[in-house]
């Protein structure tokens, strides 16, 4: 089992392979593999998707970052374009070296959070990104973020289930947690996806969540924005899609999740990407896009749909419980 090492991918619409710009990019460095797409409703795609693989002191590792520009802000397309790039870079330097990756992985949001900020070009101004970041290596995970881009681990066995490992900072979840509205009603509510806590200006003393989870044996990470969980919260449908394919082929099971998401509406943009665990699979050409006959969430489904119990461990969070800014628009 090889990987592809010491590599950066970021959806920025300059990779070779890319047809359609930042609308639909395929990221894929064997060991994870990813996709974004701008959807069927939205003019525009405000995802941005950022990979890593690199070799650190204690064996291969790595890193993920999904972000969701705020709709309502300014610039959202850039803002979450720089703060994915900014914190991949930072966090693969922080995986290579043997840093403390809790610590990098705050200094890494930080960074990009300094970034968006600086996408201001005046007072006015206020860009904002939904965060969230992963770095895997042999034997654990680190989760950072802010916002309602959320990471699950999905089984494979004894059928396939999935587990959360992030919650929101949004309204639905805060009346949820109130006890004020189930779940599923909360997500129907205008207020469902208004954040709480995101990067950008308005936000600087919000404090990110840091989680460290010790998969339980072989499964899968999966990161995603809102515009796939929303079909799937609890994430079994999602589980049931993309294994046991995804512990092999990454790619092919990003791609399915991806059409999963058009099918049942595409009404916001969608960005997803596995990570198989234990790490290392066939390697696969930097950003490479799928080929044959995987789903590509085309523009045709655009045009049609616009007209034995494993042990699950839950993730432990170092809280940074700081103050509910409210919504950024």
């Amino acid at each position: 089992m090889v990987m592809v090492m010491n590599v950066i991918v970021v959806s920025d619409g300059d990779l070779k392979n890319t047809f359609e710009g930042r609308d639909h990019e395929e990221l894929n460095l064997g060991s994870v593999a990813g996709v974004t797409d701008r959807g069927i409703r939205h003019e525009r795609n405000e995802d941005a998707l950022a990979l890593a693989a690199v070799q650190s002191p204690a064996g291969p590792a790595v890193v993920v970052i999904v972000s969701d520009g705020v709709s309502s802000a300014d610039r959202p397309d850039e803002a979450s374009l720089e703060a994915a790039r900014t914190a991949v870079h930072e966090l693969a330097e922080a995986a290579e070296a043997g840093a403390d990756l809790g610590a990098a992985s705050e200094q890494a949001i930080t960074s990009a959070r300094d970034a968006v900020i600086a996408l201001a070009e005046d007072a006015g101004e206020a860009p904002a990104a939904t965060y969230i970041s992963a770095v895997v290596t042999t034997d654990l995970v680190t989760l950072c973020w802010m916002g309602d881009s959320r990471a699950y681990w999905l089984f494979a066995e004894p059928e396939p289930a999935a587990q959360q490992l992030t919650r929101d900072d949004s309204l639905a979840e805060e009346m949820v947690a109130q006890g004020m509205l189930a779940e599923a009603d909360a997500l129907e509510s205008p207020q469902a996806h208004v954040v709480t806590r995101w990067i950008g200006p308005g936000a600087r003393d919000a404090e990110p969540h840091i989680a460290q989870f010790t998969p339980p044996g072989p499964g899968v990470l999966l990161l995603c924005s809102d515009g796939l969980w929303n079909y799937d919260p609890d994430g079994g449908k999602m589980a049931t899609l993309a294994m046991p394919t995804a512990l092999h082929n990454p790619r092919a099971a990003a791609m399915a999740l991806l059409l999963y998401a058009l099918e049942a509406g595409g009404v916001d943009n969608i960005t997803v990407a596995v990570v198989p665990y234990p790490l290392g699979v066939p390697a696969a050409e930097p950003g490479s896009a799928p080929q044959e006959s995987e789903p590509q969430g085309d523009e045709t489904q655009r045009n049609e749909t616009q007209r034995n119990e494993t042990q699950r461990n839950e993730p432990v969070e170092d809280e940074g419980a700081g103050n509910e800014p409210g919504d950024p628009s």
